[in-house]
């Protein structure tokens, strides 16, 4: 089965329309995205949208042959016009199947939120999943055998691809394609690493894919470590390499305290960012949780941790820093670091950039910061990828 992709972006297209956003005026030449359709095998057409034939004639593919329109979600604005030739578009209701005469078969899914999911089936029987934008599946059971292909809103909808990864509907090789992009981000390399950290892809409009080739599926990095400042966004893009994901265990370092009324809004603010399906420990023994096998770690954050473990030997004490509370904190640093080499789950680490600013006034603050630093070296020296964020913006220091 073979896939053209003659639009890959939101359904106003990118960039949209008198739109004055930043993205939307980098959105020029090869980086502008027409609205989301899809021709299958030049059989099936999915999603009619304007100026589709010449899309179409741009890729070197023809309508002729087109046996089937199906429509995947309301279009707003007004009616498209129906080139000639091309049937008269429909919608299948959800959990019918239809079959063509070329030999693929169509099931409906239900969605979420208004519009409908297709599975399709070649006749050489590769499995095509497409979802409308705004969207994921609705009352998924499982087991289920994993497409060979999804083409999906997954920057709109990372919670999709955790929805179908829950129940085993995608797999380590399935070619996830995403689509209706918008100018939620800037085009560039920025699409590309998000869409890498969710084990997915995005290509230009007109590209022609084979279902079933896996050879271009990006690895998901299984190590990571988040670096910023105060309010630099760093949780924020730590949570945003797990969103596709489900089950994720977020590993709070810092506990509770009592009173502090500022900190619970904190740690209440960041409740709310999470997935429903997230599980949350407070915990800062994090070597057991890193040697067990399970779902993906977010830990957030290691400066916090570092604070922990230089209270457990009083390391305030220039006395009892020398006597030995030096050699017991680097000696917990390295057996954190060994359980970061020797894990088998994926990791998202946050820790604060702290060497950058002032020199801190106090023997203590100054403390603090170079042994932040050092964990921060030996943590990262264990990632396949470091980022760094500032001012909102993710900076790839590795991988």
């Amino acid at each position: 089965m073979e896939l053209t992709l003659l639009g890959t972006g939101a359904p106003l297209g990118l960039p949209r329309p008198d739109c004055p956003c930043a993205a939307c005026a980098r959105a020029l030449g090869p980086e502008a995205r027409a609205a989301t359709s899809l021709l299958v095998d030049g059989a099936l057409l999915l999603d009619l949208t304007p100026g589709v034939a010449f899309a179409a004639a741009r890729a070197g593919q023809s309508l002729a042959g087109v046996r089937q329109v199906l429509l995947t979600h309301p279009h707003d604005g007004p009616p498209v016009e129906v080139p000639a030739a091309l049937p008269q578009p429909g919608r299948v209701p959800d959990g019918r199947e239809l079959a063509l005469l070329t030999g693929h078969r169509v099931r409906a899914l239900a969605m979420d939120a208004p519009g409908t999911g297709y599975a399709v089936t070649g006749p050489d029987g590769m499995r095509l999943l497409y979802l409308p934008p705004g969207a994921a599946p609705a009352g998924l059971v499982g087991p289920a055998e994993p497409y060979d292909m999804v083409v999906a809103d997954i920057v709109g909808r990372p919670d999709a691809l955790a929805k179908l990864r829950a129940v085993g509907a995608l797999g380590p090789t399935t070619d996830v394609i995403a689509a209706h992009l918008d100018h939620d981000v800037p085009p560039g390399a920025e699409p590309a690493r998000r869409l890498a950290a969710a084990g997915a892809r995005a290509v230009p409009d007109g590209t022609v894919l084979p279902v079933g080739a896996y050879e271009d599926v990006p690895d998901v990095p299984r190590r990571t470590l988040v670096l910023g400042g105060a309010r630099s966004g760093k949780s924020v893009e730590a949570e945003r390499r797990l969103e596709a994901f489900p089950d994720v265990l977020y590993v709070a370092t810092g506990g509770t305290r009592s009173g502090d009324t500022e900190w619970a809004a904190r740690v209440a603010a960041h409740r709310e960012r999470r997935p429903g399906s997230w599980r949350t420990a407070e915990t800062c023994d994090l070597v057991p949780l890193l040697k067990e096998d399970g779902p993906p770690l977010l830990i957030d954050c290691l400066s916090l941790w570092l604070t922990d473990a230089m209270d457990a030997v009083n390391a305030w004490d220039d006395a009892e820093w020398a006597t030995g509370g030096e050699r017991v904190l680097r000696a917990r640093v390295e057996e954190l670091a060994a359980a970061v080499r020797e894990t088998r789950r994926t990791v998202v680490a946050v820790s604060n950039e702290v060497g950058s600013g002032i020199v801190p006034a106090t023997a203590s603050g100054r403390r603090y910061r170079d042994e932040l630093g050092r964990l921060n070296a030996a943590f990262a020296a264990e990632c396949e990828h470091v980022l760094l964020v500032v001012a909102g913006q993710a900076l790839a220091l590795r991988g």
